[in-house]
């Protein structure tokens, strides 16, 4: 099915809306997070990472930040799947909606308190929903890393080499980050790392769903023939 120009193709509306939730959900995160780790007493951003936000008094916000970029996440995951119809969307959209489950699913279970934070906490042996915590947190980060390689596979393919090879760093970035933060927590490099792997993970994201919103014609435009998509 081909749409005249100037007919409006609401399936291509409706992808693009989607995909750009991938870009707002980095972003949104990062900066509510930072806003509240630099207005909540006793947190250190050069000690505690944002995921201690969610415990403690006004913890309730930090997990709400949670959710809110959860749920943009698996949009951009379910405008992937629309956008590209073959294995490489399907891979891209799998391992996005698995980071947005994980994100949902530490924000039910909750990180244990540190020494410091929330103020008065002493550190004690890690919990059920501690351990789950970190799990879920592992398995978010995989699949971002997992999501950039498909991404960079589905670039070189159209020939953008530049791009293929960005996506392939950052997906390396966010592995190397956090397992090296997580080895590293008691240590102020280690938060430092898994900063850094929370912000290559959001360019990312960011930068795969305005490609795959570029990727879909315009819904004014015309639409090519279904064949043809991807």
């Amino acid at each position: 099915m081909v749409v005249a120009e100037g007919e409006l193709d609401a399936s291509a509306a409706v992808t693009r809306s989607l995909l750009g939730w991938g870009v707002v959900a980095g972003p949104f995160s990062v900066v509510v997070g930072l806003v509240l780790a630099l207005t909540r007493p006793g947190f250190d951003l050069s000690h505690h990472a944002l995921s201690l936000l969610m415990i403690g008094e006004h913890g309730w916000l930090q997990r709400t930040n949670l959710v809110l970029t959860a749920l943009m996440v698996l949009a951009a995951a379910v405008g992937a799947g629309r956008a590209l119809r073959d294995g490489r969307g399907l891979a891209i959209a799998t391992t996005t909606a698995v980071y947005g489950l994980a994100l949902l699913a530490s924000a039910v279970a909750l990180p244990d308190p540190v020494a410091g934070f929330p103020p008065g906490s002493p550190s004690g042996p890690i919990s059920t929903h501690g351990l789950l915590h970190i799990v879920f947190g592992a398995i978010g980060f995989l699949a971002l890393a997992v999501g950039a390689s498909a991404d960079a596979r589905w670039r070189a393919s159209l020939g953008e080499r530049g791009a293929a090879r960005r996506s392939q760093l950052l997906g390396a970035v966010v592995l190397v980050g956090f397992l090296a933060g997580a080895a590293l927590a008691q240590l102020a490099v280690g938060t430092l790392l898994l900063w850094v792997a929370v912000l290559a993970g959001s360019t990312w994201l960011a930068l795969a769903s305005a490609r795959l919103y570029a990727h879909v014609p315009h819904p004014l435009y015309g639409r090519r023939p279904a064949a043809a998509a991807g």
